[in-house]
């Protein structure tokens, strides 16, 4: 598996290879010893999928607050999006930054989000599933959303306001500005 860096540590694409022939392929997109001897050591504990009909859907800037904070592994069974996360963690060198990566069922890459990040996505074309791993279970109560479109932040997502697809939590959430973290690195108050 190449395992890449990005522009804030610990977030990281992880494409796993590909054995082809005239079948198709096969490929192994986790291995726990593996990824653990790359220094990647996660318990994962649920998965997630989610299929969007339309291109220009938004999902997110999501995130599950502590003691439920989660981890996740994205990748895309079918179509293409691009995955964003954002450093919410209060203390942090990369706070309010983010970095976006494209995902295809194409190109087969993973993003590795940790904890203490937001987390969103685009999809760049119909009928997009994506797949997620998460590091802790889903708890409504722990549950939080910033809005996508935050200035602030100025994420380049590739599509105008009014052209996103939204769900009435994502369009209702907060802005950066007025949204406390609940996330911090260690030894931030």
């Amino acid at each position: 598996m190449q395992i890449e860096a990005t522009g804030i540590p610990g977030v990281l694409i992880l494409t796993p290879r590909r054995y082809g022939d005239d079948r198709g392929y096969f490929s192994e997109t986790w291995n726990r010893r593996a990824l653990a001897e790359a220094g990647v050591a996660v318990d994962w504990v649920q998965d997630n999928q989610s299929l969007s009909r339309r291109a220009g859907t938004v999902r997110g800037l999501h995130y599950q607050a502590p003691p439920h904070a989660q981890a996740k592994l994205v990748r895309v069974l079918a179509g293409c999006i691009l995955d964003v996360a954002v450093d919410a963690r209060r203390g942090s060198a990369h706070f309010g930054r983010w970095v976006g990566v494209e995902l295809s069922a194409g190109n087969g890459r993973q993003l590795l989000i940790p904890a203490g990040f937001l987390h969103g996505f685009v999809t760049r074309e119909p009928d997009t599933v994506v797949f997620y791993k998460c590091s802790d279970y889903y708890a409504p109560a722990a549950d939080g959303a910033v809005a996508w479109d935050d200035p602030d932040l100025g994420i380049d997502w590739g599509i105008g306001v009014g052209a996103a697809v939204l769900s009435a939590k994502d369009a209702a959430a907060p802005r950066w500005a007025d949204w406390q973290s609940p996330f911090a690195t260690e030894g931030a108050a």
